[in-house]
């Protein structure tokens, strides 16, 4: 498909003077170079990792609108589907919360979001892990989302268990078979979340491997379907998509099979066989996913002869790019009902008070898009700054310490500018504290970063992938290290010290830095043409050496780390000798690490910017 270079020319540049974003104070959108979508029989717009993001990117012109024009968006993308006598279905995948001051800020958490959210008309939706971390939000999950969605909510491998009774129940319903709107196919859709095993103790996930030997699911994969939708929390690498699909395709040979995939944070398609694809959609309510299918789709047409095409796009959240793909413009997209969710997002956030400014940030921190170590990347700033200054026990300042600080913990970069109350959230919207093991010898405390930092025997003795530590897009880039192999998502894989590939690529004049999406389809999938942005990779935890003696190592030190990682840091002490266990880990100091970071920013930033 060839590019649409007058999108880029004088008469769209002339409108996005005029144009501004939903949300007060939001960056103005930016006109760029355009893929169109391709339309088939069956169409998705698909989001996943939203994570709270729903009054849009306020500082990223090229991500700004809200979600009351992605409802305007899909009631223009439905009402054309319509008029062309095909079908189009919403998709969501998951980690809908926690990620931004719209969800976090709020006590109790998400009383704002959950009205917001369910005023999209969501087809097929699921839970994330980030649902289910906390006790308190998988019953919000199960006592607002899932009603407000009825049947179309699907929980294939996840149950809840009632605080109450202690009764046991699937989170929602197993699977759904639904006919589409226009073309009345038949299609079974399924809903899983991965091999999470860091949930809270109201629910229960079953391993994707003994869900497909269930009756129930070998009864649903033997259901009249023209076309099986799957839908999860899961990477479209992962081996549990690859277990549904051989379950699906053993019973069903020829028939079509589109999954909607989540989790690592990245754009990415692949395909299992000729007649099935996968899609994963990015993350925070920058990408639009789009997926369509074309063909002879009636299963009686089914035959070894007969091939499906498909195609995807990765739709920017950039209200410019909404009005292209929609053939409208600022007057004609806004529907109604669009401008009155984007009014209730305005009112949330003045309610929370998210543009409360702690201080002004001096130069833009990134998390991966500038080398660690580095004067640039926000963990260098935490590890020689922020960590010395806040991991403070009064009891025992006069002791040295380690301080061991999980990248995961991090969630976003820190723009130059206001530093606001979301931001906080926005960089790290968990309630990870300071725990620490006091007096450990030396010469064993030393030895625990580098083994946090490797796989090593760890990964495969501890709770958990040691990558859980880290963010979940460093799964794509350590994948594409392990395998030695181009990576299959937008990722272009450096270590420090190293030219970045992003300077070797092609040069294009004028383009936005943004996502340039490699996957297994190819390097189109991307509805905006970007220059491209570097990413490095990061190490799983960085560390913070605090009051150690100029002249020697000393015999002890404080061990302190937050207490997400606490697993992690154990097994670790266990490899070198140390034989510690949760009863040895003791609160070392008041406060999450949000607030602590807050804190630092407001006694060390300057107010103005």
């Amino acid at each position: 498909m060839p590019l649409k270079a007058a999108v880029i020319g004088s008469a769209l540049a002339a409108l996005a003077r005029t144009v501004a974003a939903a949300q007060p104070g939001a960056a103005q959108p930016v006109p760029a170079p355009m893929r169109d979508l391709v339309w088939g029989k069956l169409n998705f717009l698909h989001t996943t990792d939203t994570h709270g993001w729903h009054a849009g990117h306020l500082q990223e012109a090229q991500y700004s609108a809200d979600w009351g024009d992605y409802v305007s968006f899909a009631k223009h993308m439905r009402a054309k589907a319509d008029r062309d006598g095909v079908d189009l279905l919403l998709v969501d995948t998951g980690d809908r919360v926690e990620g931004n001051g719209l969800y976090d800020a709020s006590s109790p958490k998400g009383e704002y979001y959950y009205d917001i959210y369910r005023e999209q008309a969501v087809d097929l939706i699921c839970t994330g892990n980030h649902e289910l971390y906390i006790a308190s939000t998988a019953d919000g999950e199960h006592q607002r989302t899932v009603p407000n969605f009825k049947q179309n909510y699907i929980a294939s491998n996840l149950d809840y268990i009632d605080p109450e009774s202690g009764e046991r129940m699937p989170m929602a319903q197993r699977y759904r078979k639904f006919q589409t709107k226009n073309q009345k196919l038949d299609v079974v859709a399924f809903g899983f979340l991965f091999d999470f095993t860091g949930n809270a103790n109201n629910t229960a996930v079953q391993p994707v491997r003994e869900t497909v030997r269930e009756q129930w699911f070998q009864d649903a994969i033997r259901e009249e379907a023209d076309v099986f939708v799957v839908i999860g929390h899961v990477g479209v690498q992962m081996p549990e998509f690859k277990t549904v699909f051989r379950a699906i395709r053993k019973q069903n040979p020829l028939t079509p099979i589109l999954f909607f995939g989540g989790h690592v944070h990245i754009r990415d398609a692949t395909t299992y066989d000729s007649r099935s694809f996968a899609v994963a959609s990015g993350r925070y309510f920058e990408t639009i996913g789009w997926m369509s299918i074309d063909g002879e789709l009636e299963r009686t047409a089914f035959s070894e002869d007969a091939g499906f095409t498909f195609h995807r796009r990765y739709v920017d959240n950039n209200l410019l790019g909404l009005y292209y793909h929609t053939g409208l413009n600022a007057s004609t997209f806004p529907t109604d009902h669009g401008r009155n969710v984007s009014t209730m997002i305005a009112k949330a956030r003045e309610e929370l008070d998210l543009d409360y400014a702690f201080g002004c940030a001096p130069k833009t921190l990134w998390m991966s898009r500038s080398p660690y170590p580095g004067d640039n990347s926000i963990y260098s700033w935490l590890e020689k700054e922020v960590l010395p200054d806040v991991a403070i026990n009064p009891s025992r300042k006069d002791v040295p310490r380690l301080v061991i600080f999980n990248t995961g913990a991090i969630r976003f970069d820190i723009f130059k500018g206001a530093f606001t109350r979301d931001a906080t959230y926005i960089v790290s919207p968990f309630l990870s504290t300071f725990t620490y093991i006091p007096d450990v010898p030396y010469s064993m405390a030393r030895k625990v970063i580098k083994l946090l930092n490797n796989a090593g025997p760890i990964m495969e003795a501890a709770p958990m992938d040691n990558r859980f530590m880290a963010n979940p897009e460093q799964f794509a880039i350590h994948e594409s290290i392990i395998h030695e192999e181009e990576p299959s998502a937008d990722i272009h894989v450096q270590s420090s010290g190293q030219k970045p590939l992003g300077a070797m690529a092609e040069k294009r004049p004028r383009l936005t830095e943004g996502y340039t999406t490699r996957d297994d389809i190819g390097n189109d999938g991307d509805d905006t043409v970007h220059a491209p942005v570097n990413f490095y990779v990061v190490p799983n935890c960085v560390q913070a050496e605090v009051d150690l003696p100029a002249d020697g190592d000393p015999k002890t030190v404080d061990l302190v780390f937050l207490d997400f990682i606490t697993p992690w840091v154990l097994m670790a002490l266990r490899f070198t000798g140390g034989e510690y266990g949760k009863e040895d880990v003791q609160p070392y100091i008041k406060g999450t690490f949000t607030e602590l970071m807050a804190g630092w920013i407001e006694k060390n930033w300057p107010k103005q910017c």
